[in-house]
């Protein structure tokens, strides 16, 4: 495993997720490892900048016409230009206005005390005074509509919520709600509350997320699963606001601050897969099935010097037992083969979308990127080859998108005349495999770097199976090499001293004997 300056030279089979400490900017960043080129025209988009919102408002808009009886798949999706990029988040103009919570003070990478090397870390908040503004209970009849035309609550900075709810700035928009910062003046803290859209569908999915976190936090009463705490949720002005402990940056922010076009750390990314797969076994166990994992809704703790990590967002969290074949769920890039193609799915399916994450943060690039399901599906197979006939079969959505034979149908814009046409393309190998791209990642690298980098592959390729039935569980990513090294169970658990002090340790590596080596 490669190993960084601040990388713990000591390692127990055991290992808590937490026992990986990551304390400055310099354990995320990878400077050894040069952007990717933003020319390459097999260049996936960048991580850093993609917004997946308002590809989740295209995809709805297609669930509802598909619902109503229109040909989507070679309607809708068609009408797609073949210059489409993911959306940036850039473009959404959706930003937090500045408070005094937010300011943070300048890092300084060099420094030698420890105070402050948080690259999360915030302010904390202070008692109010009389120089702050004070929280304000306003009355109902101060706006004739407290929603928006699209059912958004209208917040107002330093509104009272709850009778004890500080507002103090918005953190996000998404498709259900907004999120905001506040601070609890009762328990003296932070807290991010999700104001549900006015909306009678949406509140009840609100008030399933709600009863799906209340099962996990009872199932976990230690706090040790990985999983974002709710608090508690009540009703405001006709909405429902759900109340959850405050954490730091997504996964998308942490790439797009210290990995942009090239990602962060192994180590890093070994840290964050381990605290991921371990909150995704626990949720399997208790029958849960997160269904919209991606970067954006996993959470970095700002708390301690480990960057602790928890799984959020569970507004699309269900039993496993409801598992209705719906090919829209999960945000597109994301989005397991199993769910465009019509099948019954299960836990499988958080896997890939876990696959193309990990991904994601190691590359700083998109996997599967496409503007539509069955661009998507030849996208998977330019990169995982033909999809077995065998399987396909059983899909209620194959007949969409290949003919009899296994050849696939490529619906598309044709460029020359702008109209729709459908290109039957038969795929056989990658055209572009996902060690090479991978490797194309990590193209600064020594030959014995890349050697280190065996173990992640072999995770990534064991995650994103094209058949579910095949792919990892998490349990058993858990034991992968990647994430529990053969070279951390043969070495000393006690805290024996390092054999090399910090000054040598830098730019050193560690080198396992990699598990995937042939035998002569």
């Amino acid at each position: 495993m490669a190993t960084s300056p601040n990388t713990p030279q000591v390692y127990s089979a055991s290992a808590s997720p937490a026992a990986f400490s990551i304390t400055k900017d310099i354990d995320f960043a990878d400077d050894s490892r040069a952007p990717t080129g933003a020319g390459d025209e097999e260049d996936e988009p960048s991580a850093a900048d993609y917004d997946p919102t308002l590809d989740m408002e295209e995809d709805k808009i297609r669930a509802k016409q598909k619902e109503m009886g229109h040909n989507v798949s070679t309607a809708v999706e068609d009408q797609t230009p073949n210059d489409w990029k993911p959306v940036s988040s850039l473009e959404q103009g959706v930003g937090a206005p500045h408070t005094a919570l937010e300011s943070k003070k300048e890092f300084d990478m060099f420094a030698d005390d420890d105070e402050d090397d948080d690259m999360f870390s915030q302010d904390p908040a202070q008692p109010t005074t009389p120089q702050e503004a004070q929280p304000k209970q306003l009355d109902r009849s101060l706006l004739d509509d407290w929603a928006d035309s699209d059912g958004y609550y209208r917040i107002i900075v330093d509104e009272l919520l709850g009778g004890r709810y500080h507002v103090r700035a918005m953190l996000g928009k998404g498709m259900y709600a907004n999120v905001f910062r506040a601070t609890d003046i009762k328990a003296n803290k932070l807290v991010a509350i999700k104001i549900v859209r006015n909306n009678s569908t949406l509140r009840k999915q609100g008030m399933k997320e709600v009863a799906v976190l209340q099962r996990l936090g009872e199932a976990d009463p230690e706090d040790r699963k990985h999983i974002v705490r709710l608090e508690r949720h009540f009703d405001h002005k006709g909405h429902l606001c759900i109340v959850f402990e405050h954490l730091g940056d997504n996964l998308r922010e942490v790439v797009k601050k210290f990995g942009r076009d090239r990602g962060i750390s192994l180590p890093a990314v070994q840290s964050y897969a381990q605290q991921i797969f371990t909150g995704l076994a626990f949720m399997r166990k208790c029958n849960v099935i997160h269904a919209d994992l991606k970067p954006d809704n996993i959470l970095v703790s700002n708390d301690e010097k480990h960057k602790l990590l928890k799984i959020a967002d569970l507004g699309s969290a269900m039993d496993a037992s409801d598992n209705e074949p719906r090919e829209y769920l999960a945000s597109r890039f994301y989005r397991a083969p199993e769910l465009i193609l019509g099948f019954r799915y299960d836990f499988a399916i958080d896997m890939w979308s876990i696959g193309c994450t990990l991904y994601e943060l190691y590359t700083g690039k998109i996997l599967f990127g496409a503007p539509n399901n069955n661009q998507m599906l030849r996208s998977m197979q330019e990169c995982r080859g033909k999809f077995p006939w065998r399987w396909l079969k059983k899909g209620d959505n194959s007949h969409l998108h290949w003919v009899d034979d296994g050849i696939f149908k490529s619906h598309e814009i044709d460029k020359a005349t702008g109209r729709p046409v459908v290109r039957m393309i038969t795929f056989m190998k990658p055209t572009r495999d996902l060690k090479t791209r991978v490797l194309a990642a990590a193209t600064s690298l020594s030959a014995k770097e890349k050697f280190e980098l065996e173990p992640f592959i072999d995770l990534l390729d064991k995650c994103l199976q094209v058949n579910p039935e095949k792919r990892l569980t998490p349990a058993e990513a858990l034991r992968h090499p990647f994430i529990n090294p053969p070279a951390a169970k043969a070495r000393v658990t006690s805290m024996a001293p390092p054999l090399m002090i910090p000054s040598q340790l830098r730019g050193a590596r560690l080198v396992p004997k990699n598990p995937f080596a042939k035998k002569h």
